[in-house]
């Protein structure tokens, strides 16, 4: 009895996980490509938002890879609908400019930002790319 309970629940559990991945890539999804001290590049699948036409990320733990990465090599890249765009990350640990951030989140993204936020969010922190132009 008690291992069906429990393959009912992580069977629930799964779903639930599936289900939550499967929204979250209904609404657009970019790419972060950042680099590591020594040039070692790598990709990282996100929401972003736009903000007086600027694009904006969010970190939902800033104990994240990426978010680490870009913290010491902030100049990025932006891979949004096929287009790269070099960009400059500057986050911003201001409680009204995330207020901001996570209000156009849940606009743009809805019921699966509010679950995400329940599950995975601790300290999120809003990055703004700021265009480079060469």
């Amino acid at each position: 009895m008690l291992a069906r309970l429990l393959l009912g629940a992580v069977l629930l559990l799964t779903l639930i996980a599936a289900g939550s991945y499967w929204a979250g890539e209904q609404t657009e999804v970019v790419v972060l490509r950042t680099s590591d001290s020594i040039g070692r590049g790598y990709e990282t699948k996100m929401w972003v938002v736009d903000l007086e036409g600027v694009p904006w990320v969010r970190v939902a733990n800033p104990q994240r890879g990426w978010y680490r990465r870009l913290l010491e090599q902030p100049r990025v890249e932006l891979v949004r609908a096929g287009q790269v765009q070099a960009c400059l990350a500057r986050p911003y640990d201001v409680p009204e400019i995330a207020a901001q951030v996570d209000a156009a989140f849940r606009v743009k993204y809805g019921l699966v930002d509010w679950w995400y936020g329940l599950l995975l969010r601790r300290h999120p922190i809003p990055v703004k790319l700021a265009p480079v132009f060469e």
